[in-house]
């Protein structure tokens, strides 16, 4: 039985006014901040907690400004990717991976080896034992009952060490936090979960925990020490051979099923936390952003990103949203065997920032357009894998597992059958702007009342035998002109407009001068028209903005720019009452999806 570990509260930093009660008071003698500025004030408050060494409490934030927090949710994962390049705040690596993990060699006790830099971490001690631990810990040395030989590795908030155990006489992996007794209370938090979410998961592919303890207030745990190297260092000589990457992939989908069902959701896969054995077997480690799936706490707050960008799923790029589970590590061993497979992730660029963007805005190639030699299931699997909604993935890794181990034996797989069911998937999904839409609810369901009682005057006065084209002209122009003018107002009172809202805002202008000019049209044609002869373009004209906005928000609106278009029949089949089906149509069109959004954005604050 491992000792349970000692109860520690690391000393604080000294108490000072939170981000937002920061930002409460103005100069002397300056004007009321636009909204803008309000933003840009609070982001730089919430970039100086984080460049302190805290992490700000973005949930209170929002609930103190509730006008901007769905801007500040939208921006703050950028903040922190940005910041992680200048300082290294996050717990995460750049791409190319880390040392987080523990793995022995015969080499290891070579400090250009055991102490290597780890890509994406500023500030770290070049030397292997030059105070890289951030207390002056120098191997070999003594710590506890331990005697530490030589660094293996470091991530973003850890640091492992080869280390003996006398009393046992065996060699572990001693992992301690790199800031030792001056970590916050939330990094000694979450080396505690990491340890006990290690504690729970006892299988032969998953690096066990040997103890937990604290020395002179220093939190550690000890793990098996495997001799070998990483998926990572296998990786940079080049693709794996596909059945071979298939064999090592289907091993760990095990494990990772396994954590799944007792509970634990890695969040981090990636080569680098895959450690190969001296018999080529591998090891799934570094449970440091782990999350108990049945526990209702979490460290992470609403709006961090954790991670490695090119294995994260865009769930997890996407700071806060979606849920996260199975289907989130799926995506990421989908990413290990893409990159087995071609020799690169599925997602990389220049900066962290460009490599989320790609995560949840492209579709990766083909690995066969990368290397012709991958077999044709095997690529389908990795694909199938990396969809963007979770919901078209592998629902569990044990399925992954389970088609994996199927091309294995040369059988079928699973994933061919569900091939149509992920191309309509990628139709319909929405895009990391439909997030903007939020700020638009409450609006487009007032929009859908506006457009719904312009159609239905419009059809009273046809009725009423009013043939004149002035008061339609006006009804159209003026009228809804006016509306949108209140529209564009409250949509500024409640935020910073993005640049995309003002793309979706150009084609609705758009369409409202076609729909004016139309009455124009009317007249202009020979022989004349009378009012309201083209009345069914107006569907046409509307089918063909929520065609737009399907292709840079969601998918979803190609459902209701097609429903427009088909509206332009009945309305010429049945002109008496046509600018009435076309109201109920369209303003159903805005208000459902407002409905929607509306519902999102509350629930959010």
């Amino acid at each position: 039985m491992s000792p349970a570990p000692q109860r520690h509260q690391s000393p604080g930093p000294p108490e000072e006014s939170t981000p937002d009660a920061a930002a409460q008071g103005e100069p002397a003698g300056a004007g009321p901040l636009t909204s803008d500025d309000r933003l840009a004030e609070l982001l730089e408050s919430l970039t100086a907690e984080l460049r302190a060494g805290r992490m700000p409490d973005l949930q209170a934030v929002c609930h103190n400004e509730p006008e901007l927090a769905t801007e500040l949710l939208r921006l703050w994962p950028a903040v922190l990717i940005a910041e992680d390049m200048a300082s290294g705040v996050l717990a995460w690596e750049a791409q190319s991976g880390g040392a987080s993990g523990q793995v022995a060699s015969p080499q290891a006790a070579d400090p250009a080896i055991a102490g290597q830099e780890v890509p994406g971490v500023p500030g770290q001690s070049p030397s292997p034992f030059g105070g890289g631990s951030g207390f002056g810990l120098r191997p070999p040395c003594e710590f506890g009952e331990y005697q530490l030989e030589a660094e293996l590795g470091r991530g973003g908030m850890g640091v492992v060490y080869q280390a003996l155990q006398p009393s046992l006489g065996r060699s572990v992996a001693l992992k301690m936090l790199r800031s030792g007794d001056g970590a916050s209370d939330e990094e000694v938090s979450r080396f505690r979960l990491e340890a006990e979410a290690a504690a729970r998961l006892e299988h032969p592919h998953i690096v066990p925990l040997y103890e937990v303890g604290e020395v002179s207030s220093r939190p550690y745990f000890t793990m098996k020490l495997v001799r070998g190297t990483t998926l990572a260092k296998r990786l940079a000589d080049g693709p794996m051979p596909p059945r071979e990457a298939a064999e090592v992939l289907a091993v760990v989908a095990d494990a990772i099923e396994f954590a799944h069902r007792h509970g634990v959701l890695h969040r981090d896969l990636k080569p680098s936390n895959i450690l190969i054995d001296e018999q080529n077997r591998p090891h799934v480690s570094d449970f440091g952003l782990a999350k108990q799936v049945d526990s209702a706490a979490s460290l992470t707050r609403s709006g961090a990103v954790i991670g490695t960008p090119a294995y994260m799923p865009p769930e997890q790029a996407a700071g806060g949203r979606g849920d996260l589970g199975p289907a989130s590590d799926v995506y990421s061993l989908g990413a290990i065997l893409y990159q087995m497979l071609t020799g690169r992730p599925p997602f990389q660029a220049a900066s962290p920032v460009d490599t989320v963007l790609l995560v949840l805005e492209q579709d990766p190639l083909p690995p066969r357009v990368l290397n012709p030699k991958v077999d044709r299931d095997l690529e389908i699997i990795a694909l199938r894998c990396l969809q963007k909604l979770p919901e078209l993935r592998y629902a569990t890794a044990g399925e992954l597992a389970a088609d994996l181990r199927a091309y294995l034996a040369g059988e079928p797989i699973a994933a061919r059958s569900g091939a149509f069911r992920q191309v309509i998937g990628r139709w319909f999904r929405e895009t990391h702007h439909a997030t903007i839409l939020e700020n638009w609810g409450l609006l487009w369901m007032l929009h859908s009342a506006a457009l719904l009682i312009v159609c239905l005057l419009t059809n009273a006065m046809q009725l009423a035998g009013v043939t004149t084209a002035w008061p339609y002209v006006g009804l159209w122009t003026v009228g809804l002109g006016a509306w949108a003018a209140v529209f564009w107002w409250l949509r500024h009172r409640a935020g910073p407009v993005t640049f995309v809202e003002r793309q979706i805002a150009h084609i609705w202008a758009g369409s409202m001068v076609a729909i004016g000019l139309l009455f124009l049209v009317e007249r202009l044609l020979v022989p004349r028209l009378p009012v309201l002869s083209l009345a069914p373009v107006l569907a046409l004209v509307s089918g063909s903005t929520f065609l737009a906005k399907a292709g840079v928000l969601s998918g979803r609106f190609y459902i209701q720019a097609v429903l427009l278009y088909l509206t332009a029949i009945p309305m010429a089949i049945w002109p008496k009452f046509g600018i009435s089906i076309f109201g109920l149509v369209a303003a159903s069109a805005f208000f459902v999806p407002g409905l929607k959004y509306y519902r999102q954005r509350a629930e959010k604050l």
